[in-house]
C-alpha cells in the first residue's frame, strides 16, 4: 500500500480527473431532470466537506502538514482538533465534497462507485503517509493511531486545538476548492439540462452561484500576484 500511495500521492491533483468520465456519463443518463431543490442539497453536502477541509485546515498547526505533492514532510504531528477524532480528516473531507458532486446525477450508481473509489484511494495515500509518520514521530505516533480511526471520525474522542482559528489561511487555501465546486455544479447542471432541452442552456441560479465562489477566488490570486508585480 505504501508504495502504490507515493505514485498517487505524486499525482494526486490530477487523480479526480480519472471520475469525470463517470460524471459526465452519469448527467447525460436518459431521465428526468433534477430538481432545483434537490441540487442545492448535494450542493450543500458538497459544500459541508469544504468547510470540514477549512476547520481542519484552520486549526492547523504551523509545520504540521504540506501542500506539496512530491514529498511529504511534517515538523510536528498533529493529535489535536479534527485530528482527535480521525487521522486524516482532510480525506474525509474530500470524499463528503466527492459525494455531494455525484448525488447531483440523481443516479444510485454514481455516488456509491465515488465513494468507494475515494476510500481505496485515500487508504493508499494515507498509508505511504503513516509510514512516514512512523518513522519520524516513533511512538508518538503508534500511540495516537492505535486510540483515533482512520477515516471514521469518533466525535466523543474530540479534543480543542491550541491553535486559533486561522481565517487568512482558510481563505487563501481553500478559495479554489469553493470555485471547483462552484465549477463542478454548473458544468454538470448544464450538461444536464442542454441535453434534456436539446440545445445549450444556462441555469442562471447555478451560473450566479458560480459567480459567488469564483469571485474569492479571483481575489486570493490578484491578491498573490500584486507583490510579485511590484
Amino acid at each position: 500500500l505504501p508504495a502504490t500511495g507515493d505514485a498517487l500521492f505524486r499525482r494526486r491533483s490530477y487523480m479526480p480527473l480519472v471520475l469525470v468520465p463517470l460524471f459526465v456519463l452519469s448527467v447525460l443518463d436518459d431521465r428526468p431532470g433534477t430538481p432545483f431543490s434537490w441540487e442545492v442539497f448535494c450542493f450543500a453536502i458538497a459544500l459541508s466537506g469544504l468547510i470540514f477541509r477549512a476547520v481542519v485546515v484552520g486549526m492547523a498547526p504551523q509545520g504540521a502538514s504540506t501542500r506539496g505533492t512530491r514529498r511529504t514532510t511534517a515538523d510536528s504531528l498533529s493529535t489535536l482538533g479534527p485530528y482527535s477524532i480521525v487521522r486524516h480528516p482532510l480525506y474525509v473531507a474530500n470524499t463528503i465534497v466527492a459525494l455531494g458532486c455525484s448525488l447531483l446525477s440523481g443516479t444510485w450508481y454514481l455516488p456509491v462507485i465515488v465513494v468507494l473509489l475515494s476510500f481505496i484511494y485515500h487508504e493508499r495515500i494515507a498509508a505511504r503517509e503513516e509510514a512516514f509518520l512512523q518513522s519520524t514521530f516513533g511512538d508518538s505516533f503508534r500511540v495516537w493511531a492505535s486510540e483515533v480511526p482512520a477515516m471514521i471520525p469518533a466525535f466523543h474522542r474530540y479534543q480543542p486545538s491550541h491553535v486559533p482559528f486561522q481565517l487568512q489561511k482558510v481563505i487563501v487555501q481553500e478559495s479554489h476548492g469553493l470555485c471547483a465546486i462552484g465549477t463542478a455544479f454548473l458544468v454538470l447542471d448544464t450538461l444536464e439540462d442542454s441535453v434534456r432541452v436539446g440545445h445549450l442552456q444556462f441555469d442562471p441560479r447555478w451560473v450566479s452561484i458560480f459567480i459567488a465562489t469564483l469571485v474569492p477566488f479571483l481575489v486570493v490570486v490578484i491578491v498573490k500576484k500584486a507583490p510579485a508585480a511590484r
